[in-house]
């Protein structure tokens, strides 16, 4: 089946923007009383789960036959040809205390592959696109990865598990060397934005695990289509559902690569 992946992608911008613009007026007025523990640090809130319902109305109009892998679990019916994979709120934990660090997160899978991705960041009105073979865009402008080929240099956003499988040590002893290595480390809170700043140039490398596949799914594809690396640590390409994720401009891809892949593997 033929879909034409640009209109698709650019509906799919309107309607984040709109399901955007419902999370930034309920934070104004937010119940804390409604906040849900899932796990050890891992929260959910009636914003979080109002906002998927609200994708899910939407998207079921661009594509009836699509199926859904939602985080808050509203509607994962799987679709023949085509899943949309969505992170309603992707960052919420800063939501709740406040920290304007958040953001949408809506993939495409067409045959299991990634074909468009939309991350819309509503505290700063930044919205992050791509579709299969159109480029990789940021408010209407075409982006690309960072030039940055020196590993001492490059610059790094990464992100810290609910769960750490027993790997908590060895992600200090790479944290430690990144910082005595690299031009220097960050940890945001959301994965999603983690990837967009990759794929317009803020960051040469993105790495953490744990991850699913709606907190990589849109910025997978929106970094390989700025022209970066996408890969689990192995450098192959199971990162969607794999649970670990490196995305980089791809100068340094290598680099990183032989830093992960015996530690976190």
């Amino acid at each position: 089946m033929t879909i034409d992946l640009e209109k698709i992608c650019l509906q799919v911008v309107d309607i984040s923007k709109a399901v955007g613009k419902y999370i930034l007026d309920e934070q104004q007025n937010f119940d804390a009383a409604k906040i849900e523990r899932k796990g050890k640090n891992d929260f959910v809130s009636y914003v979080d789960k109002n906002a998927e319902l609200k994708f899910i109305e939407k998207l079921i109009l661009l594509l009836p036959d699509a199926g859904f892998i939602a985080e808050e679990g509203s509607n994962n019916t799987k679709g023949l040809n085509f899943n949309w994979v969505i992170d309603p709120l992707d960052g919420t934990t800063n939501f709740l205390h406040g920290l304007p660090i958040f953001c949408t997160s809506v993939a495409l899978l067409q045959d299991e592959k990634l074909v468009l991705g939309v991350i819309f960041d509503p505290s700063r009105n930044e919205c992050f696109y791509a579709w299969k073979g159109g480029g990789a865009w940021f408010n209407s402008r075409k982006i690309s990865v960072s030039t940055q080929d020196d590993f001492s240099q490059s610059f790094v956003v990464t992100g810290f598990p609910y769960n750490h499988d027993g790997k908590l040590s060895q992600n200090f002893e790479i944290l430690k060397h990144l910082i005595e290595n690299t031009g220097g480390i960050r940890r945001l809170g959301s994965a999603a934005l983690d990837l967009a700043y990759v794929a317009c140039g803020r960051f040469d490398v993105f790495y953490e695990y744990g991850l699913n596949s709606w907190d990589v799914g849109a910025g997978g594809i929106i970094v390989s289509e700025a022209g970066g690396t996408v890969t689990d640590f192995s450098n192959k390409n199971n990162y969607l559902f794999g649970k670990q994720i490196l995305a980089t401009n791809g100068k340094v891809h290598k680099n990183y690569i032989e830093v992960l892949k015996n530690k976190l593997d």
